[in-house]
């Protein structure tokens, strides 16, 4: 059985534009679940900086309920872009957070507090290619959106029973298909309490994780500022990007695409 969560994640603003702030995604709605739990859930339970661990408000909370579930799901943005008829990458915007926390890697929240564990997944799937909302004809083709970097941190009793990530970049070549993020099946661990799924850390974080952030610049070489998070300044995250070719073809305009964060419970 599988609870399924609907995002929706904004890729980049394509012209010439200049534009001085970031443009965030707000828009997410959750998806319908017929499956219910009995165990112990935590009833305490907040959103944790998946590097520090520490209570954390990342903003736009988008999550599903019950004593498996998804506690946070990533808005992606991958900010403002120049029309190239070259390859290029698009780096996502890192996680910004209220008060004074650092930025981190982008992050899923899943806790399972079931009692008895039978293991879970959790899994992506993009549901479209990235278009137009107003003129859904206009289609990145080609476009590929990756996930590196992956590791798990936990404040629960035994970190040895991590969910395993891929150690190798997860690549959504094809639109509709189901790529697995983490999976904490009985074989491998049982993934009980609260874990955070990670890509890419900050270069202060104590986890022994590659940096994959750096600051974003405008085209003058000031550092971008996000007026949602009281004009902090916004990082770039290598550890997951969009690519897109240089032949497809490219109309000035804001391009989205749906992404579905499923978290299935294993027999």
């Amino acid at each position: 059985m599988k609870y399924k969560l609907i995002n929706t994640a904004l890729v980049l603003l394509l012209g010439s534009c200049n534009f001085s702030q970031v443009y965030w995604a707000q828009e997410s709605k959750l998806g319908t679940g017929d499956i219910e739990f009995s165990g112990k859930e935590d009833p305490n339970l907040k959103i944790r900086h998946p590097e520090t661990l520490e209570d954390a408000d990342p903003g736009v909370i988008a999550s599903t309920t019950g004593a498996l579930r998804i506690d946070f799901a990533p808005q992606l943005s991958f900010d403002i872009g120049g029309i190239s008829k070259k390859d290029a990458k698009y780096l996502v915007n890192a996680q910004l957070y209220k008060g004074e926390m650092e930025p981190s890697g982008n992050f899923v929240q899943v806790s399972d507090y079931r009692g008895s564990t039978t293991g879970w997944k959790l899994q992506v799937r993009q549901e479209s290619q990235f278009q137009q909302s107003d003129r859904p004809e206009n289609q990145l083709n080609g476009a590929v959106l990756s996930f590196d970097k992956a590791w798990t941190n936990t404040s629960a009793e035994n970190p040895s029973d991590a969910p395993l990530v891929s150690k190798e970049v997860v690549q959504m070549n094809n639109i509709g298909d189901t790529y697995t993020l983490a999976d904490a099946t009985v074989k491998h661990s049982v993934g009980a309490g609260t874990w955070n799924i990670v890509f890419g850390a900050s270069k202060d974080n104590i986890n022994d994780q590659d940096a994959t952030l750096s600051p974003r610049l405008n085209k003058n070489g000031k550092v971008m500022t996000d007026p949602d998070f009281n004009n902090q300044e916004v990082y770039m995250n290598s550890a997951i990007n969009l690519s897109i070719p240089g032949e497809t073809k490219k109309v000035p305009g804001a391009y989205s695409t749906v992404l579905t964060w499923i978290i299935a419970e294993l027999p």
